[in-house]
């Protein structure tokens, strides 16, 4: 996959999120951190009628749920606000699963792609080859 100079990368899981932009060009891929606003994870709705149980009596999933959803929020402001045109989103794939339906329409349109893996803890170099991989 080629992604625009400046495009931003989102790696997401249900606990860690990190940003990043590619500073080269579409043919040389070349991530950079970026800094970002903390997660919010107290947001509800992530997966509707989703709730603790005797099987998840901790609340595990409930948490993972708030991060997806506070993910998802914190992208749509980015694209909302102007900060970010081009986006690919590499996450785990539930929770892709989780935030997909919330993703507002103006981030649809400047989604360039999405890759359904678990990269967060992963090195950077691993992230830009699962890019150009896809």
């Amino acid at each position: 996959m080629q992604l625009p100079k400046n495009a931003t990368v989102a790696v997401a899981d249900g606990e860690t999120f990190n940003l990043f932009r590619n500073t080269g060009d579409e043919a040389t891929l070349k991530l950079a951190p970026l800094v970002h606003e903390p997660v919010n994870a107290d947001h509800q709705g992530a997966t509707p009628g989703r709730h603790g149980s005797s099987a998840n009596p901790d609340g595990g999933q409930d948490r993972e749920d708030g991060f997806s959803a506070g993910v998802v929020a914190l992208l749509n402001k980015q694209v909302l606000d102007g900060h970010v045109a081009s986006l690919l989103i590499i996450a785990a794939p539930r929770t892709l699963g989780a935030i997909r339906p919330h993703y507002h329409a103006k981030l649809v349109a400047a989604l360039k792609g999405e890759i359904a893996k678990d990269l967060t803890g992963h090195s950077m170099h691993d992230v830009e080859k699962a890019i150009t991989a896809a």
